[in-house]
């Protein structure tokens, strides 16, 4: 069977290659398991995110700076370790959702405080896509083809692509187009970067079900729910780029 290919760096193509033999030791990788793992990091994405907008309230943002930049850099960090390194996912995957909850609450803090009840509706709308594409996968109306992969693979790299060019660019006062841009070409690119990271999340499903199915090690559950995981983060600070957009028009 041919393994599964995700637009997510850390599920790509070939993470199941060599894992067979392992699979038969400790157990298997299974979709309940994984479930439960994504559940788990999800609440401690809420709490440590929970706990950094309360504090904001209080001191501002100048008050959680440090916790958001420690939790940006530190969650950043410890996903490319997990990428490396699969087999650390149990020991790691909870510590980086800890650190990325704190950079997700500092930047709705901020986002809130600039366009109230911002945060409330960027949070319903990826929960809520999160489910639509989640029941419609299950439901077989949309696959993960080979069709399907190659699109959002390279939608997703060159998207990638373009924000490393603008962050690399801003250091020497070059601003690229279209990512912070509220006009109409914005506000549509924004809608397209949405697009591309919810269709991540059916790749993301495959994923998960091809690990189930051949048998990889127990501890790639921890490694499906952390990728899981940093599309769900990506999607819901996209959704925040494209509200915000719509606010200042």
């Amino acid at each position: 069977m041919e393994m599964t290919k995700s637009g997510n760096p850390a599920l790509k193509s070939n993470v199941f290659s060599g894992l067979e033999k392992a699979g038969a030791q400790g157990g298997s990788m299974t979709i309940q398991g994984t479930v439960n793992k994504v559940a788990l990091l999800l609440l401690t994405v809420i709490a440590s995110g929970a706990y950094v907008w309360y504090r904001s309230l209080s001191s501002g943002f100048a008050g959680v700076a440090p916790l958001f930049y420690g939790g940006m850099i530190g969650g950043f960090v410890l996903s490319l370790v997990i990428i490396f390194n699969k087999q650390l996912a149990p020991r790691l995957a909870l510590p980086y959702a800890l650190l990325e909850g704190l950079a997700l609450g500092g930047i709705s803090a901020f986002m809130e405080r600039s366009y109230p009840g911002i945060v409330g509706t960027a949070t319903v709308l990826t929960f809520g896509t999160f489910a639509a594409l989640l029941a419609t996968y299950q439901s077989g109306l949309i696959r993960a083809t080979d069709s399907f992969r190659r699109m959002v693979i390279s939608a997703t790299g060159a998207i990638a692509i373009y924000y490393l060019l603008s962050f690399g660019l801003s250091f020497f006062s070059v601003n690229l187009p279209l990512i912070h841009d509220s006009g109409m070409a914005g506000i549509i690119f924004s809608l397209i970067v949405v697009g591309v990271a919810a269709m991540n999340l059916v790749l993301d499903f495959d994923f998960i079900e091809q690990g189930a199915r051949q048998g990889a090690p127990k501890y790639m559950e921890w490694y499906g729910a952390f990728g899981l995981m940093v599309t769900l983060v990506w999607l819901y600070i996209e959704i925040l780029r494209l509200l915000a957009k719509t606010r200042r028009r």
